[in-house]
């Protein structure tokens, strides 16, 4: 484990909101499924904006998610969430505009859990924003092509949550399965995602940990 350890959030939000005062810098939150990303992600963006609205906004990777019309045509819509069902290129080149920040505002596409879609142009990010808080579970995965998204990153921060914690999590999010369907949905994807990103990234300049 790599990078300087955080105690709490709070240190992040400073740390952050410093790194922010002269223009936009970009904030990577990676972690495992269960890592609790998405949470902290808008928590630290709520901190932030507390001090300074308007001044951070939250941009979800998984709003790059390939259609599910994709994943059935390549026989890898069981698989949907593994490193290889995401438009890492699409993402990347969204990165590399959002951190430029020539534009007045730049339209981003969110996943919508309910519809298990993404929707385009659901979320506006402002050219005012100087804290964009990029979060998803592959950000820091020490592999091409995810590595090569590293150089759109001014601060890097890894969730670390204990293996077991993360495979309990899991299981309270898919509680209402049994069977065939709990052991394809949990064993067969999103537990070995969530082991893949806890024991394959690498890099980032600040651990929090068990959040």
């Amino acid at each position: 484990m790599t990078g300087t350890t955080l105690s709490d959030l709070d240190e992040l939000a400073r740390i952050v909101a410093d790194r922010g005062r002269e223009g936009r810098t970009i904030t990577a939150i990676a972690g495992a499924p269960g890592s609790g990303k998405s949470t902290v992600s808008d928590m630290l963006a709520e901190r932030l904006n507390a001090f300074d609205p308007g001044s951070a906004a939250v941009f979800p990777m998984d709003g790059y998610h390939y259609d599910d019309a994709i994943l059935h045509a390549r026989g890898h819509r069981p698989r949907k969430g593994a490193p290889f069902t995401f438009d890492v290129a699409g993402f990347g080149h969204m990165l590399a505009r959002l951190r430029a920040n020539t534009e007045d505002e730049i339209a981003v596409p969110v996943f919508d859990r309910a519809l298990e879609i993404s929707r385009n142009a659901a979320r506006i990010i402002p050219g005012t924003v100087r804290h964009l808080i990029a979060e998803g579970n592959y950000l820091l995965l020490d592999r091409a092509p995810w590595s090569e998204l590293r150089k759109n990153y001014d601060t890097s921060v890894f969730l670390d949550v204990p293996e077991a914690t993360l495979e309990a999590r899991l299981l309270e999010r898919w509680k209402d399965l049994d069977g065939e369907e709990l052991r394809a949905k949990m064993y067969d994807n999103d537990l070995p995602n969530a082991l893949l990103v806890a024991r394959q990234s690498s890099g980032w300049d600040f651990v929090l940990k068990n959040v």
